[in-house]
């Protein structure tokens, strides 16, 4: 099976190699085992750099996949069964950017929320839309996994081109409902989850175990919901009220002036301190390469002890604004997606069912949004792709939200295959319709000093 990875320089390529490994360790059979992973970057530092890891974490592993690296999309695509697509146009430069201009309106600033997600779409979606064409050309009967940001609106563009086989995936509602079975004492493996949302924009509703539903007694119990992450960040008094248990980045819709304030007073954006960071890790690497660098580190130790700092300031400034908390240790081992991704892998190459919370395609899925919607529920996979899972009625608070966000999501992608004055007026919408957006006036302004729209 060959893997393709598009955006195969980026930090967290290692995450999906070691998934791999461990994959190809466990497989009793070729057809589940991936024998030869194709990695696509536009830059070859990064592909160096990541290369040199992946060669550490392949030692003593005799099923390890080849590696092979190319700057040539056509090249990187050719003979691909699966691509994974972890795309970050413009780079953590332009991240910092998308997050420093709405915060200099006094409005959110975050990589996939607010005003900064519609600037991150608009600069990404034509890239994607472009890729699509050349998996569509080269590769028809890949199946594509999206990583990219925001997640659920290019997985939606991709579609438009390549339909159902390109399925969008998040680690955000995987590690919710994780922590939710383990605050329950439950084996979050044997448990089932009530899930409903776009991406960055969903509630877990049931946790079931052995038949039976054990969200409630977890929201009568506020010691039980203040032990794990999404507890501490919106409080008990709040779930309770609420009844669910939201996705995290609805911290930024319900506590928004407390996060705002607290992401204007931090001395730096998330995307600035991961620029600065990361810059500092693949210059180091590179030096390393296989052998020690002067620190007498490898490119591999080099690489874990700049993810373990990453995973403990992930969303750094929500916890500060909800009283300041730590991350427990069971949350900081990384990856998620890239289970995610090899759990998919192997339920249709071999054709074993598995229940997953995936992006795709609503069909009929969730009352109240239209089939080609893209939204993030369970989802049964096989080898016929995912096939969402009936949510039923949807709360009206919920849907509400979900169906201004779609708008704007549907806004960013046509504004990304337009020109001229249509697309400006599209980016616009899409702006002054967020509901983190308060005026469209500051909506103009915020699109005019983004740069994100290009003069055709």
């Amino acid at each position: 099976m060959r893997l393709t990875v598009l955006g195969g320089g980026g930090f967290r390529m290692p995450l999906v190699y070691r998934a791999l490994l461990d994959n190809n360790a466990d497989s009793g059979d070729e057809a589940g085992r991936c024998t030869e992973l194709v990695l696509y970057d536009t830059d070859r530092g990064r592909l160096d750099a990541i290369g040199s890891v992946l060669a550490e974490q392949a030692a003593g592993h005799p099923a390890a996949p080849a590696v092979r690296a190319t700057t040539d999309l056509d090249d990187a695509l050719r003979g691909a069964d699966f691509v994974f697509s972890a795309i970050r146009v413009g780079g953590l430069a332009g991240r910092a950017r998308d997050e420093r201009v709405p915060l200099a309106e006094g409005v959110l600033g975050q990589e996939t929320v607010g005003a900064g997600g519609v600037l991150y779409g608009l600069r990404t979606l034509p890239v994607a839309l472009e890729i699509a064409e050349r998996i569509a050309a080269v590769a028809p009967d890949a199946w594509v996994i999206n990583f990219t940001n925001p997640a659920g609106m290019v997985t939606e563009a991709m579609q438009r081109v390549l339909g159902d086989r390109v399925i969008g995936i998040c680690d955000s509602p995987v590690g919710l409902c994780r922590r939710a079975a383990r605050a329950l004492g439950a084996d979050p493996g044997r448990a089932s989850y009530d899930y409903v949302g776009l991406n960055h924009l969903g509630w877990l509703r049931g946790v079931n175990v052995d038949g039976r539903d054990r969200l409630p007694e977890l929201l009568a119990d506020t010691a039980a919901l203040e032990s794990f992450e999404e507890g501490k960040l919106f409080g008990a008094g709040w779930l309770q009220a609420l009844g669910a248990l939201p996705n995290e980045y609805l911290h930024y819709y319900y506590f928004n002036r407390e996060a705002v304030t607290s992401i204007r007073q931090a001395p730096a954006t998330r995307g600035e301190f991961l620029r600065d960071q990361q810059a500092g890790f693949y210059a180091e690497a590179a030096a390393a390469g296989t052998a020690k660098g002067a620190a007498g580190a490898g490119a591999l130790e080099l690489w874990e002890r700049t993810r373990m700092e990453r995973e403990a300031t992930y969303m750094a400034e929500s916890r500060e604004a909800s009283g300041g908390w730590e991350r427990d240790s069971c949350d900081l081992d990384g990856g998620g997606y890239d289970r995610i991704a090899l759990a998919i892998m192997r339920a249709i190459a071999r054709n074993e069912r598995a229940t997953l919370i995936l992006n795709v395609r609503n069909r009929t899925a969730v009352p109240g949004l239209d089939a080609d919607a893209v939204v993030e529920v369970p989802c049964l996979v096989d080898a016929g792709g995912a096939r969402p899972l009936a949510a039923g009625a949807v709360a009206p608070d919920q849907l509400g939200l979900m169906l201004s966000l779609k708008a704007v999501e549907r806004a960013t992608i046509a504004s990304a295959t337009t020109r001229g004055p249509a697309a400006r007026a599209a980016a616009l919408r899409a702006l002054a319709l967020h509901p983190l957006v308060d005026s469209v006036n500051v909506a103009d302004r915020i699109l005019t000093a983004s740069g994100a729209l290009q003069t055709p």
